[in-house]
């Protein structure tokens, strides 16, 4: 078992580290071994921006093409949209938290070694292929393509096991595959809580987590703790180490308050979508209504 060793060398920015990660993987993860980055750094820089793409596409795609499921399609309500967009991104902040857990529990039972916040960084850029795929959500039928982007994803996880968590190469798709079994049943879980979440943002019962009068709260493994309040009209969730995310709904008119970006507003009038935040504004009118 050899020592994890951490020189401290800083990370590149979010579209360098992107491109070396898909495009050059083996060299990429050499260098991220030598990193000392925090795992707050790393899910508010990296992870919070990225995840956020497949919420973001699936639910602008849901509202210009409507979703088609078995020969039917339907246009999601604007706000049922955004629920389900808002339900996807949490579990997605909440799940890189779980699947790192599962990494670095198993890393010494395969000859590595248990080192959290190596484990997160393992988890979180592997996802990288799967997030930057999500903008295929606009469209329903390029779906499969994210599903390749995250077989991809896989591969990333088992050429960083070494670097990252120090297990021997001869044990590297065994960790990986085990790793993903433990995945497999935290999605199973996390499926089971998400229309509840949709509902109300209140879970059912969930390791670490409580739910009172609409108030989700959560611990994260080396992350802090994470809250989602809902009072019917008004939805925030608060992401340690970055600030509260609010949604206020107002009929055919939604307002998304995220730190750091300003406010987003989202109307929709028909089949005319309005998206109006800083140095933003656009207007997308579908061709078409679906039959």
């Amino acid at each position: 078992m050899s020592e994890i060793i951490q020189h401290g060398v800083e990370a590149p920015g979010l579209i360098a580290r992107t491109k070396a990660i898909v495009t050059a993987p083996a060299a990429e993860w050499s260098r991220i071994a030598g990193e000392a980055d925090s795992v707050q750094g790393v899910f508010t820089r990296y992870v919070m921006p990225l995840a956020a793409i497949g919420p973001i596409c699936g639910f602008v795609g849901g509202q210009l093409f409507g979703v088609g499921i078995l020969g039917f399609r339907y246009h999601p309500t604007l706000l049922g949209g955004l629920s389900t967009a808002i339900t996807q991104y949490v579990l997605a902040l909440v799940s890189i938290f779980l699947v790192a857990w599962v990494a670095n529990f198993l890393a010494d039972k395969f000859g590595g070694q248990q080192n959290f916040a190596r484990a997160f960084r393992l988890c979180a850029y592997s996802m990288t292929a799967g997030w930057l795929a999500g903008v295929f959500n606009v469209l329903l039928s390029l779906s499969l393509l994210v599903l390749l982007a995250s077989l991809y994803g896989i591969y990333l996880f088992y050429l960083g096991a070494t670097p990252m968590m120090s297990v021997p190469k001869d044990k590297a798709a065994s960790y990986t595959a085990i790793t993903i079994v433990g995945v497999i049943v935290i999605g199973l879980v996390i499926a089971t809580v998400t229309a509840p979440i949709a509902a109300v943002f209140a879970p059912a019962a969930t390791p670490g987590a409580t739910a009172d009068n609409g108030t989700f709260e959560m611990n994260m493994p080396g992350g802090g703790h994470m809250k989602v309040n809902s009072d019917g009209n008004t939805q925030s969730v608060e992401v340690p180490g970055y600030g509260n995310i609010k949604v206020e709904n107002n009929g055919d008119k939604q307002t998304i308050r995220v730190p750091g970006m300003g406010t987003v507003q989202v109307t929709k009038d028909g089949n005319v979508v309005k998206v109006d935040g800083t140095n933003v504004k656009a207007e997308v009118t579908e061709a078409a209504t679906a039959k």
